[in-house]
């Protein structure tokens, strides 16, 4: 009994007809009036679909490709299935070949094998063999999901482009690149699709695989789209953005699509007092110095890194600081909106400084060591507090705890942030988050030089909390105003320091403040973009708040099995790609395709610092 035929990477053979058979053949076609002539529904088609193997799933058919359709056939093409027995109609995408297979033999036989290494003519007749993904049937004139498969011998057809850009839905005024197997299909997505930048976003690759240019040509397609940008840049990368690159590389690429180097327009770069400035020649440089008061105590006692003893010495803390600026600082009105609408877990207290927290820490710890009143006094700082020096030596003796070395333990981790002199600094005023909303905005916070992920991460949740307060007002008034609102995009830099598996773990109550504004951003077009070369360590509970993904390189398998459980809609082929892709290549899944597409970013036409 002869073998069966399996269409793998084994043995991909279509055996040629015995010479004696094909003359019958011959013979009986002239009896029944000549050569055979392609039915009516038929004519166009580039191939058929041929009957199942082994290796068949249900998802998929193999369509059988004669020699002149296979340069008309590539991956990601869209095709027709007409299923002419039935009457049903299919679209479906190419997912594997076209592959070319020689007819009647293997194509390691040994006479194909002899002639290629050696130098020859032998070049047998071959075919071709695409694998084509069922997308959907058609049935009047809209796609459903299939409810049968298309036959066997049903013609295919391509798509035109147009119907193509119909089905795939890529259009948008933000283009990421474009289609690997396509001409001119652009992979782009609409600022006014509320299902893709306020569903939140995720850029995820190794270093060295092109996540820098993906961020810098979003940013730049979103600043020209009428967009707001926020980009939080933890290590100095995109602060010449404003500047045309100057890379042979990406000059080069830009001039093949037709396009030239240019820096992006209205971009504001600032950067923490005290620190060093990643480009002190940008024209619109300015310092800043983030507000305390903004942060929630619990957000920042978990960012603080403190063990059990000395969180519970923090919440301490924290609450003699509230009841001293309650009794010496607050005006009549402060406590009674503190009295009515104040939430601890979302925000801070108002007017607290991250000196006053020190002070209470430090008296505490005095007191209890046995310092008489007089040098506890001479330490603190707080005018207010010096001020009512009864009272506040009253308010902190109260505190009954003997473990001294918890609250100086406590004291060195609060005051190791507190000696940089960024927050609350009386040199530099706080970011006017209002101002970083306006339409074709683009803000680069640099905070390259903090040296410090507790310090990133305290800056950058008081970041993400007074841009969702502001965006909420802005958003109200467009409502009010009867005017579309505008569309914001804060993109997070090595977001595995800020939100790692590790982390999340130790720090409920920041992922709830995230989740929070992820939730709430989603209905007042404020969009999160994390960003990070370690998506292995990015939480389960992250990777649940995002709907659109940006995949470069990825050579761990694990972290492949991994991303796999989360992030529906991608095929295998797409998956199986992923560890080789090449720089600048990337699976595009977002909410508004009709399925991931293999993307071609298209170069920035900005100036990037490539940082190791």
């Amino acid at each position: 009994m002869e073998k069966d035929i399996h269409y793998d990477e084994r043995d991909m053979t279509v055996s040629t007809l015995p010479s004696d058979v094909q003359q019958r053949f011959e013979a009986v076609s002239e009896e029944v009036g000549g050569p055979y002539e392609e039915p009516e529904e038929y004519r166009g088609s580039i191939g058929r679909t041929m009957f199942d193997v082994v290796n068949s799933s249900d998802e998929t058919v193999y369509v059988l490709l004669p020699r002149d359709s296979l340069g008309k056939v590539a991956s990601q093409a869209v095709v027709r299935i007409k299923s002419i027995e039935d009457h049903r109609s299919y679209l479906g995408v190419v997912v594997r070949g076209p592959l070319a297979i020689p007819n009647g033999l293997r194509a390691d036989a040994a006479p194909i094998v002899e002639s290629s290494i050696r130098g020859g003519f032998f070049i047998p007749e071959f075919h071709g063999l695409v694998e084509v993904e069922i997308a959907g049937e058609e049935i009047d004139g809209r796609v459903m999901p299939p409810r049968f498969r298309p036959l066997p011998s049903s013609p295919v057809f391509i798509l035109e482009e147009a119907e193509v850009r119909a089905f795939l839905k890529t259009g948008g005024d933000v283009s990421l690149g474009y289609a690997f197997g396509h001409e001119q299909l652009e992979v782009a997505f609409s600022t006014q699709d509320k299902s893709v930048l306020p569903r939140h976003t995720g850029i995820l690759g190794t270093t060295g695989g092109g996540k820098s240019t993906t961020v810098a040509r979003m940013v730049a397609q979103l600043q020209r789209a009428g967009a707001a940008v926020i980009l939080i840049d933890t290590e100095g990368e995109y602060t010449q953005v404003n500047e045309p690159t100057d890379d042979p590389t990406m000059v080069t690429m830009l001039a093949k699509l037709g396009l030239k180097p240019e820096g992006i327009q209205n971009t504001h770069l600032y950067y923490l007092v005290g620190r060093e400035c990643t480009n002190p020649d940008h024209p619109c440089a300015q310092v800043f110095s983030p507000r305390f008061s903004s942060i929630s105590p619990y957000a920042a006692m978990e960012i603080f890194d403190l063990t059990d003893a000395q969180e519970q010495r923090c919440q301490k803390a924290f609450d003699l600081t509230h009841d001293a600026l309650r009794r010496f600082v607050w005006t009549d009105t402060i406590r009674a909106q503190v009295m009515s609408d104040f939430d601890e877990f979302d925000t801070g207290y108002p007017g607290m400084t991250l000196v006053h927290l020190v002070d209470i820490i430090q008296a505490v710890g005095n007191k209890l060591d046995g310092m008489d009143d007089n040098e506890i006094m001479q330490r603190v700082r707080t005018e207010a507090f010096r001020q009512k020096r009864p009272e506040f030596l009253q308010l902190i003796s109260h505190h009954q705890s003997s473990n001294v070395a918890s609250w100086r333990a406590l004291l060195g981790k609060v005051n190791r942030i507190n000696r940089l002199g960024v927050f609350d600094n009386p040199q530099a005023k706080p970011i006017d988050y209002a101002a970083l909303l306006k339409p074709g905005s683009v803000t680069i916070l640099d905070l390259a030089d903090t040296d410090s992920p507790l310090v990133n991460n305290l800056i950058i949740t008081e970041l993400l909390r007074g841009v969702q307060k502001a965006q909420e007002d802005a958003y109200e008034a467009a409502v009010q105003e009867k005017r579309p609102p505008t569309p914001v995009e804060i993109i997070i830099e090595e977001a595995h320091e800020f939100l790692s598996a590790q982390r999340i773990a130790r720090m409920p109550n920041l992922y709830q403040q995230v989740a929070r504004i992820a939730k709430r951003g989603r209905k007042r077009w404020l969009g999160l973009a994390f960003v990070t070369q370690l998506p292995q360590h990015l939480p389960d509970e992250v990777l649940g708040l995002i709907n659109n993904y940006v995949i470069h390189k990825i050579g761990d398998s694990n972290v492949i099995s991994r991303l796999r459980k989360s992030i529906g809609g991608i095929d295998e082929s797409l998956w199986a790609r992923i560890p080789r892709l090449a720089p600048g290549q990337a699976v595009v899944s977002l909410a508004n395709l009709g399925r991931p597409l293999l993307t071609a970013i298209t170069p920035a036409p900005c100036k990037l610092r490539m940082t190791v």
